[in-house]
């Protein structure tokens, strides 16, 4: 039996894998996300930590032999975040999240530095987003000096749980080339880039194959969690990565959309881009030899979400998710004419826009909930549509299309999905598991119960078919036109208002 544990931005997932690559068992905890200023996000370390010990007891607990069978763990979780360590390996502050804005001046000047654009994606084969943990290191350093100078390890969320299980501080290559600071070509730290800004390489954790061990549980813990004393942990990856690789996507010819806090477009290939051009993400893939290629949107469930709790104190504690799915099923494609643009946190792609902000347009009385639940999710898939664009342009197949995701257990987010891209769209075995379950599998070819990831995908089968509706695949089309000329013309009328006098 294999675990694989998920550490996401709302939850931490914990999952039970059989012998056939079957999800046995699943739980999740949830805990909360702290946002100081427009544009700030972040999350206690303890608070992942207790959400990952209660999950992952209570579901070893419903184990057929209550977790004597458990042969190995895999780690997955949210990329990009700065967990500041000082020697003891005490958290100095709440951790800086994936989808924190705040480090965009920095990231100006990593690139700079680094000897603009053409020099940065030379040393890292990306560009530095303000996302990115490279970005938030700098501000730390300038922003907060005391801290930063107690600093004594910097660790991605996931990798802060490997070091509570083992005592080690390790990365993989998957997560850590989304801190911008990693050569993705040659699957090593930038040292070229480190020594530019002035970044201790001591302060970053090694870098392994996301098959590779780690380390072993600490008895304490494996007694704890009543799995035998020597478990081992393995490489695991970066959320976004290792949900492609969890759909089977690690070659060219299909594309994964992932519809959870955020949306990804992403795609697998066998070489890392030879000329990225810094408009999608490039990371190492979860086995050697193995690149992945992706686009990212800051929201998309999340908006979702953001729009259930909007409505929470007038409706007396929330409006359930199925309610407002269940309402937006009512109304036709299109919303009547109600647009949104999704970019409650900034964007990253299709437009790298830290500053942008979310908006309806179209709105009038004609419009109820239902509308403005259908345009959500409408606007959300829009956009994905539009970054599909993106990372075609960089290489990137799309014979066949994924959906997974949060979103993917809803039928009316992944027969929309089929509608706006006018393609058949499938979920696969362990699609709703997302990370959880390509942790397992890694895991799985770590301890010898695959012989490699291509062995381990063959669980990966087809499980649901979507298929586009011809009348509103063709309306689509048109909202699409006028969806993807929003942005811009917001963005121009901004730029053109005068300033206003105090």
């Amino acid at each position: 039996m294999l675990i694989g544990i998920d550490l996401g931005t709302s939850a931490c997932k914990a999952i039970a894998v059989g012998a056939a690559g079957e999800v046995v068992a699943k739980e999740s905890r949830s805990y909360p996300m702290t946002n100081l200023r427009q544009g700030w996000a972040e999350q206690d370390p303890a608070d992942w930590w207790a959400a990952t010990d209660d999950a992952v007891r209570a579901l070893v607990a419903r184990l057929p032999q209550g977790g004597r069978e458990v042969t190995g763990i895999g780690l997955c979780g949210q990329m990009h975040g700065l967990t500041a360590l000082d020697a003891a390996d005490a958290p100095l502050r709440r951790a800086i999240l994936w989808n924190d804005q705040r480090s965009a001046p920095q990231c100006d000047w990593i690139t700079e530095r680094a000897g603009g654009l053409d020099g940065l994606l030379r040393m890292t084969q990306n560009r530095m987003l303000p996302g990115f943990t490279g970005g938030k290191i700098v501000w730390m350093r300038e922003h907060e000096p005391e801290l930063y100078g107690r600093t004594a390890h910097i660790l991605n969320p996931k990798d802060y749980l490997r070091l509570r299980m083992t005592g080690d501080r390790v990365t993989d290559v998957s997560d850590a080339s989304g801190t911008g600071l990693f050569h993705v070509a040659r699957r090593t730290w930038s040292d070229e880039l480190l020594g530019l800004l002035g970044i201790d390489r001591a302060l970053l954790p090694d870098a392994v194959e996301s098959t590779e061990p780690t380390g072993t549980l600490l008895p304490e813990l494996a007694g704890c969690w009543h799995v035998p004393a020597g478990t081992r942990v393995y490489g695991g990856g970066g959320d976004a990565v290792l949900q492609t690789t969890a759909m089977g996507l690690v070659d060219p010819g299909s594309v994964g959309f992932t519809i959870g806090t955020a949306g990804i477009v992403a795609g697998g290939t066998s070489e890392c881009p030879a000329a990225p051009d810094g408009r999608v993400q490039v990371s190492c893939g979860n086995a050697p030899g193995r690149w992945h290629i992706m686009g990212v949107s800051l929201s998309a469930g999340g908006a979702f979400q953001w729009l259930r709790d909007a409505l929470a104190p007038a409706a007396g504690g929330g409006v359930p998710y199925e309610r407002l799915t269940e309402l937006a099923s009512r109304v036709e494609p299109g919303s009547r004419g109600l647009r949104f643009l999704p970019y409650l946190l900034g964007e990253r792609s299709p437009h790298l826009a830290p500053e942008a902000t979310a908006a309806w347009l179209g709105l009038t009385p004609m419009h109820d909930l239902g509308h403005m639940s259908r345009s959500v999710m409408e606007g959300v898939l829009l956009n994905l549509r539009e970054i599909l664009e993106v990372c075609t342009a960089a290489g990137v197949r799309s014979e066949r299309v994924v959906a997974s995701g949060g979103a993917a257990v809803e039928a009316l987010w992944l027969q929309t999905l089929a509608d706006v891209l006018g393609r058949e769209t499938v979920t696969v075995t362990g699609a709703a598991e997302g990370g959880a379950y390509g942790a397992a599998l890694v895991a799985g070819v770590g301890a010898g119960r695959w012989r490699d990831l291509d062995e381990a995908l063959t669980a990966v089968r087809v499980e649901d078919t979507y298929l586009p509706d011809a009348e509103a695949a063709a309306a689509y089309d048109e909202v699409f036109r006028d969806h993807r000329q929003l942005y811009p013309r917001l963005r121009a009328a901004a730029a053109a208002e005068p300033a206003v006098s105090p």
